[in-house]
């Protein structure tokens, strides 16, 4: 099937995902169309990062379809390497290399994994620190940044890939408060900037600002969902009232 942008870009259908005899995700459907921004809210514990993690197959599902571009994520004939091309993640922990500059964490996948040119993706890299606003932070090492800017590091160094979707699973969870904002700030220019962006999420305030759309996941299913307006203003289901009541 040839994918076209009027269709979605991601499209989970029934997805199930157990750990051993425990099931995580119980049948989880919905679309994501190109440009648009996901939030995904819920309780610890009620598969979010799970399930984003299924997305980019870094877990795998026991039962139901993951498509990107039209094309089935856990086929197991799929280039893994083409995958994760075209979805870039970024993660609660910022994973950089500490022995590396920050430049050199942003340069290494389209050096080393896509063989790209070195002074091309140099160019690249230099734009993007500029893009997550750390120019100046080019020659630092990991240890000498704040979380902040560790985190805005880790985001460049996934869109060096030139991804289609970016999948954000928490990003601010272990930040200081103070420097959670700037983090928020890059991702919120991203998705103005039309990059379709899948976000797991505790900032209700951020959710309702940047998202198209809300799913509320416990408990392993999607239990409501809808645009922020309506979904804040207005929830329908008693468990969702009683979720929002509590972090709001």
């Amino acid at each position: 099937m040839t994918w076209t942008p009027d269709k979605p870009i991601v499209s989970l259908r029934n997805v199930r995902k157990s750990f051993g005899d425990f099931e995580v995700l119980k049948g989880i459907s919905f679309d994501v169309m190109k440009g648009e921004v996901i939030c995904i809210i819920g309780p610890s514990g009620s598969g979010k990062s799970t399930l984003i993690r299924c997305i980019n197959a870094l877990n795998d599902i026991q039962e139901g379809s993951i498509t990107l571009e039209g094309q089935e994520v856990h086929d197991p004939k799929l280039d893994k390497l083409a995958l994760r091309r075209k979805v870039g993640m970024v993660f609660q922990q910022y994973n950089l290399f500490p022995h590396k500059t920050a430049l050199q964490n942003v340069m290494m996948a389209p050096v080393l994994v896509l063989r790209q040119d070195k002074a091309e993706v140099e160019k690249r890299a230099r734009s993007l620190m500029a893009k997550v606003r750390l120019s100046g932070k080019e020659d630092s090492y990991p240890g000498e940044l704040s979380g902040g800017q560790q985190q805005r590091v880790a985001i460049a160094r996934s869109l060096a890939m030139n991804p289609d979707v970016m999948l954000f699973d928490e990003v601010t969870a272990a930040l200081d408060p103070e420097t959670v904002k700037e983090v928020l700030v890059t991702i919120k220019a991203l998705a103005e900037e039309g990059m379709t962006c899948i976000l797991v999420t505790h900032e209700m305030g951020f959710a309702r600002e940047v998202a198209d759309h809300i799913y509320f996941t416990d408990r392993g299913v999607v239990v409501e969902h809808g645009p922020p307006a309506e979904f804040f203003a207005n929830p329908k289901d008693p468990r969702t009232r009683e979720f929002l009541d509590q972090v709001l």
